[in-house]
């Protein structure tokens, strides 16, 4: 073993330079890259006590991660999203998620593999397992097992490092104990994946270095070759969880840079040629591996998902249209008058031109013209020309006036009539403002006539195809299915039809707005055919389709939809927090409440201030190190702190890399964004402690290992302790009310003590509520007024408990929502025709009558939907949306663009993926 050597003690290397730039040690011998001080730390050649330590270990993680697993036996908080990808990808619909799939295929291996079939929607927080048998203790084995490999994963790194046995034990435990940690791996999330993949990632990197600084005689040998690969599997494992693994691949790609550039100085025994094959071999394991890998798993992603499904709406139409059922059969290319065709809009994924047989409220209460996102025997419009064709006895009328004779093309300024088929009326414009986008560039769009009539000025468009935007020579002159790109100029008023990612409200069945706008954003203004048929256009007629865009094609359009959904999660959320708080722990996530128990994440304080109190030393070392060097000190000639500064500072910048980055995300962040920092953060505290108590001669614990191994102890002892008063938020287990006020440290930590009962046998007198889900709930935030009162809990009390009733009640409303007394309701029949909708409200009300909340179950008391939620596309029926009203288009195409920006940013725009995330929380 390598001398140790003490900070005081100035133990220097004899060295003298030798012509070529290297150093030559004092028996002569040319100095290489290899690392004073480094031995062989191969954790396969580890002691059998080592070996029986670390079993001890993984079974003690074993009973702290699975005790009571079972428990909750509901849905709580991102179970809602991670398994709800689970059904979806059993059932093979498409879906869209800010996160690539590894963890979500795993969590849906191991539910299919327990006998899972899908039909469990995990709606819900709350929704109760055990009635349809939902096999969500083995989906939740998956990642508890992920945590359990955890601690020995720590444990093998510690000892890679150097450290002693009792240190790598220290680590383990600290791991064991840490209540954050513990309550991520308990659930249906993507964490504990993320968390086991970087660890094993650091693992193998360090295992490689070890390898590496040993010189020229360990390279390229198997073991050298061995860890290299496995930390290329280990990046492409952690990237294929969460784009967080960019950060770990940021630290070993530094790490990287600092090897090879250390190479490039050894011109004694590296050549140019070792040099690259050292590049090659590193480029090899640790892109293409990584990259190849992150391939291969969303290759497996589009064989599980064939089928359309709530996210489809997110891709293009060529994307679609690799999905079964979504796939379109060839169209005849030339498009004449007298087509049947469907419009679709090119810039926003709204959909398709479209019309029912519903009116604006507002405005010329005219019928609706939307975009809506699926096909629908509404999209269909008939094009005509401006006048009907003549026939032997003076106009031909009708729709079908163009089907006979020969067939015209629609050439580039041509002017149309747009006959909607369905309803008889036609595209028209006018001026008058939209109901929604009330701004005076935009113009009402509406469906106007009859059948039989012959129409207004109004209804005239103009097309103008968009060459640059067209493919092909034939679709620059003349309206081509698909190729041809085109806008619809309305001809009395100037104004270009029109639609921006803003929905109609209720009337409007949430669907996309439609003006006609007179300085519109281009993109916004262009359309194109994708349906054409014509009985002209007969089966000899040439035919066009989508393209294809192949596995690369989808593979990169869905990163950009990633991407850009990801970047666009600012919206503000109960639970967010911002990475300056995440190292003194100011804050948690509340995850669950029911039946008087919680579920808050919270990390033990303990290990976590220790912790960052281990990074604050590093950082006061490091500056301290480099003021002395800059004045002449030779503290690096210094084995011992060489050693210190390179060993722990590799683990600090992995802290670093995990953890600053997030400053830079506008985002919404939480405080599990922060635990792959606090495992490098352990790392750092378990070295240091290693150091003080092992390395450094000069304080004078290496040579008193009883000292060490006694602090140990008493730290992980105070940990345990730690761990043991804040379990109850971890498991969700019974607790009381001064429990709870006892260990609330902080006023920041929101967890409601309030909902628990005063003493533990009032538990006895509560029947938990199994398998109502109308029950439960997940507490909200508290305000600044609620955190002195215990007015509002998270679950009922037994006394005075609120209760659910059901009441039918018939409302009959007109056109504008106005609520209709009996007499007017009696003049009106026979007038007018009554449409029937059902509507359901709660009203909770309490033993005495009272209502105790107003508006729907779910508007107070239940954990705000996480950002990552599983949204359907904007213009889906099913998503309730604001009244467009409430933010009004503004009066310029300019600020236009700006309000597009800003609700792609919030619920009112672009769908949103299904996890953060959030990750559904991120």
């Amino acid at each position: 073993m390598a001398q140790k050597a003490s900070f005081s003690e100035q133990e220097t290397i004899s060295r003298s330079r030798i012509p070529n730039g290297n150093f030559r040690s004092g028996k002569g011998k040319v100095k290489d890259f290899a690392s004073d001080g480094v031995t062989d730390h191969d954790i396969f050649m580890l002691p059998a006590s080592d070996f029986q330590l670390l079993g001890l270990l993984t079974a003690v993680a074993a009973l702290v991660r699975l005790f009571r697993i079972y428990q909750p036996s509901s849905v709580v908080f991102d179970e809602v999203h991670f398994g709800g990808f689970a059904s979806k990808y059993i059932k093979g619909r498409f879906f869209m998620d800010v996160h690539p799939p590894l963890a979500k295929l795993l969590l849906t291996l191991a539910g299919w593999l327990a006998g899972f079939d899908g039909d469990f929607d995990f709606k819900d927080i709350g929704k109760d397992y055990v009635e349809p048998g939902v096999p969500y203790v083995a989906m939740r084995l998956l990642p508890a097992l992920m945590g359990v490999m955890t601690i020995p994963t720590i444990f093998l790194t510690l000892k890679a490092t150097g450290c002693r046995t009792m240190t790598a034990a220290m680590g383990a435990g600290l791991i064991i104990f840490e209540n954050g940690l513990l309550t991520q791996s308990r659930l249906i999330l993507l964490d504990s994946p993320l968390i086991i993949f970087t660890a094993f990632t650091a693992l193998a990197w360090t295992c490689f270095t070890n390898q590496h600084e040993q010189g020229p005689a360990k390279a390229f040998d198997a073991s050298w070759w061995f860890w290299l690969v496995a930390t290329g599997l280990g990046l492409g494992a952690t990237v294929s969880v969460k784009w967080v693994g960019l950060f770990t691949i940021a630290w070993v790609g530094s790490l990287t840079i600092v090897q090879l550039w250390v190479l490039l100085g050894d011109t004694a025994t590296v050549t140019p040629r070792r040099l690259l094959k050292h590049f090659l071999a590193r480029l090899f394991c640790l892109v293409v591996i990584p990259l190849t890998f992150y391939l291969g798993l969303f290759a497996i992603h589009f064989i599980c998902l064939v089928n359309p499904g709530d996210g489809d709406g997110f891709m293009s139409s060529e994307f679609q249209a690799t999905l079964n059922s979504k796939a379109m059969q060839d169209v005849p290319a030339d498009v004449v008058l007298g087509s049947r065709v469907s419009i679709r809009h090119h810039n926003t994924h709204g959909g398709y031109l479209h019309s029912h047989n519903h009116m604006y409220p507002t405005g010329s209460k005219q019928q609706q013209i939307t975009l809506y996102p699926h096909k629908d025997e509404n999209n269909i419009w008939l094009l005509e020309n401006q006048t009907q064709p003549e026939g032997l006895n003076g106009p031909i009328t009708g729709s079908h006036a163009w089907d006979t004779g020969d067939s015209i093309p629609i050439r580039d300024k041509t002017v149309l009539r747009l006959h909607h088929s369905v309803t008889d009326r036609r595209l028209h414009s006018h001026d008058v403002r939209p109901p929604v986008s009330e701004a005076d560039w935009q113009n009402e769009v509406s469906a106007y006539g009859y059948e039989g009539f012959e129409g207004d000025a109004n209804d005239y468009f103009r097309v103008e195809i968009f060459k640059s935007l067209s493919d092909g020579a034939a679709a620059k002159e003349r309206l081509r299915t698909i190729e041809t790109k085109f806008r619809l100029i309305h001809i009395m008023t100037g104004c270009a039809l029109f639609s921006h990612k803003v929905k109609l409200p209720d009337w409007g069945f949430e669907q996309q707005e439609v003006t006609c706008a007179k300085q519109g954003t281009l993109p916004n203004s262009i359309w194109y055919i994708e349906q054409n048929e014509h009985p002209l256009l007969g089966a000899d007629a040439e035919k066009v389709n989508y393209k294809d865009p192949g596995f690369f094609g989808k593979f990169w359009e869905l990163q950009k939809v990633m991407w850009t959904t990801n970047a666009g999660l600012v919206e503000s959320h109960a639970w967010d927090s911002r990475p300056p708080s995440w190292p003194v722990l100011r804050r948690g996530i509340n995850f669950w409440g029911k039946d008087r128990r919680q579920i808050y994440l919270i990390g033990n304080p303990i290990i976590w201030w220790s912790s960052t109190a281990a990074i604050g030393i590093y950082f006061i070392f490091k500056a301290l190190s480099v003021l002395r060097w800059q004045r002449g000190f030779k503290d690096y000639e210094n084995l011992t702190f060489k050693r210190f500064d390179y060993e722990i500072g590799t683990s600090v910048l992995g802290w670093a890399f995990h953890y600053f980055p997030f400053f830079l995300m506008q985002r919404q962040l939480f405080l599990h964004h922060y635990l792959p920092a606090l495992y490098f953060a352990i790392m750092a505290l378990c070295q240091v402690y290693d150091f003080a108590t092992n390395r450094i001669v000069s304080l004078g614990l290496r040579d008193r290992p009883s000292v060490g191994r006694s602090g140990i102890a008493v730290f992980l002892a105070i940990s345990i302790v730690a761990f043991t008063l804040y379990a109850p938020l971890s498991y969700g287990n019974r607790w009381t009310q001064s429990a709870c006020n006892k260990v609330k440290i902080l006023n920041t930590w929101d967890f409601d003590c309030s909902v628990f009962p005063t003493e533990l046998s009032q538990y006895s007198i509560d029947a938990p509520s199994a398998g109502n889900a109308a029950q439960t709930v997940a507490p909200v935030a508290p305000g600044p007024s609620e955190k002195e009162s215990h007015d509002i809990n998270v679950t009922p009390q037994p006394i005075a408990e609120p209760s659910v009733s059901r009441v039918e009640k018939v409302e009959y409303r007109d056109q504008d929502g106005n609520i209709l007394n009996e007499e007017q309701v009696k003049a009106l029949e026979g007038k007018v025709s009554f449409e029937t909708r059902y509507e359901t409200r709660t009203r909770v009300i309490d033993a005495g009558g009272k209502e105790v909340a107003d508006g729907p179950a779910e508007a107070e008391g239940v954990a705000p939907p996480h950002p990552d939620v599983d949204r359907l596309p904007e213009t889906a029926p099913e998503v309730a949306e604001d009244d467009g009203r409430a933010s009004p288009a503004t009066a310029s195409p300019e600020d236009d663009v700006s309000k597009e920006k800003s609700i792609e940013r919030s619920d009112d725009g672009r769908p949103r993926p299904g996890s953060e995330p959030s990750e559904a929380t991120g």
